[in-house]
């Protein structure tokens, strides 16, 4: 019994702290998705117009979560999960729509945010089943995912000028 609420402790304190988790659905490969902890669970939001995506996640799918260290960036706890998908109608979908709302960032409809989830996006809930997975022993290293995302761009041609420039001497 203690190591069971150990484990609630380590996965709640752990999901509530890191703002990013990987969730892995059968058979796809993990996928980070920033999330909010509410009421036992680990809530998420997408699959919509500029709402992360949320592939494979199917209501009553059993997930893994892996949950990163907030000050050194490792793997802290990987935990399985049922997957949960209220109505956008019901009082769980609002308070967790209430939730995700507060920590949406540089959305571009703020006000009409929570309507527009519920027309065109999912929120979910990733619910413990209590269920932690042991720390793998090696790297579990991958390759990063096909995008057409980039940040590599040649560097301007006057930009080494500017930034090894002499400094003159003022006489």
């Amino acid at each position: 019994m203690t190591s069971e609420l150990l484990d609630q402790a380590l996965i709640e304190e752990a999901s509530k702290k890191s703002g990013l988790v990987w969730v892995a659905a059968p058979g796809a490969p993990a996928r980070a998705v920033w999330h909010v902890w509410h009421a036992g669970a680990v809530c998420l939001v997408g699959d919509g117009p500029g709402e992360q995506p949320l592939h494979g996640l199917g209501a009553g799918d059993t997930v893994e979560v892996t949950v990163r260290s907030k000050d050194k960036g490792g793997r802290l706890v990987t935990w399985a999960a049922t997957v949960e998908e209220p109505a956008p109608d019901s009082e769980v979908w609002q308070e967790t729509a209430a939730e995700l709302k507060g920590k949406r960032l540089n959305a571009p409809d703020a006000a009409a945010m929570t309507e527009r989830w519920a027309r065109e996006c999912r929120v979910l809930r990733l619910v413990p089943t209590g269920r932690i997975a042991p720390l793998p022993d090696g790297s579990l290293a991958a390759a990063p995912l096909p995008t057409p995302a980039t940040t590599r761009e040649p560097v301007p041609a006057g930009l080494p000028r500017l930034l090894f420039k002499k400094r003159r001497r003022r006489g």
